[in-house]
């Protein structure tokens, strides 16, 4: 939602929030509310503090251009694809099928298939789109592993599951316990992906980071601090995605 003479930004309501808070990622403005916080005070809110975001986007935008890209700057033949924490060689063949399809072979290397007769200078932008695709489904199903793996210790069950493009959150996890998850995290090492399966799951027994809430985490990952801590160091080289 956007107001006249304040920065464009998306409104997010949190049952969790205390405050008006503003979130400022590379190009993106979120303010997060509480329920019973009137639009009207948010754009004042917003207005009063758009010198600093402005600086903030400015910071963000300088600290982005220093982040190391994880994925190719185009897709052609013989370039490292990140996925799960590694990086595996691309080979690209046309084929007489008339949709793209991705392989993963081996678990070593993957084969993007496009339709014979395409331009080759379309080439990369349809094996991205068929990576993200691809990345999209394999991300449900390394989700769904790490479920069926966690739920059934304390009954920790979602009541959907959805698999999400973020730029600025891993998870989340909603009143009714539906759960949102960034498909970036197949990018980065298994654990990672599975240390926010478990946050999320936890949050449906605790609506909020209390100790009870970390003590609960601890017991499905005792090295959670470890995995926390690669998100942060790492987290805006994979929310760069492919």
């Amino acid at each position: 939602m956007a107001f006249l003479n304040a920065p464009s930004y998306t409104l997010r309501r949190s049952s969790r929030a205390k405050h008006t808070r503003i979130v400022v990622k590379a190009g993106q403005i979120e303010v997060v509310a509480p329920p019973k916080v009137s639009e009207r005070n948010i754009h004042s809110f917003v207005l009063a503090q758009r010198d600093w975001i402005e600086s903030a986007l400015r910071r963000v935008a300088a600290k982005t251009r220093e982040v190391p890209a994880l994925a190719p700057a185009s897709y052609h033949d013989g370039v490292a694809i990140p996925y799960l924490g590694r990086q595996l060689p691309l080979r690209i063949e046309t084929t007489r099928n008339k949709t793209p399809r991705l392989d993963l072979h081996d678990d070593a290397w993957f084969c993007a298939k496009l339709p014979a007769g395409i331009d080759a200078g379309q080439h990369s932008e349809l094996v991205r789109q068929t990576l993200i695709r691809w990345m999209k489904s394999q991300a449900r199903q390394h989700t769904q592993l790490f479920i069926d793996r966690h739920a059934p210790r304390h009954g920790l069950y979602p009541r959907s599951i959805r698999i999400k493009t973020q730029k600025s959150r891993w998870g989340s996890c909603g009143p009714d316990n539906d759960i949102n998850l960034n498909w970036l995290l197949l990018l980065a090492p298994p654990a990672a992906l599975e240390y926010v399966v478990v946050h999320e799951l936890c949050h449906i027994r605790h609506k909020n980071h209390s100790a009870a809430f970390w003590d609960l985490v601890a017991e499905h990952v005792p090295d959670f601090r470890l995995r926390r801590l690669w998100l942060k160091q790492h987290g805006a080289s994979l929310m760069q995605g492919l």
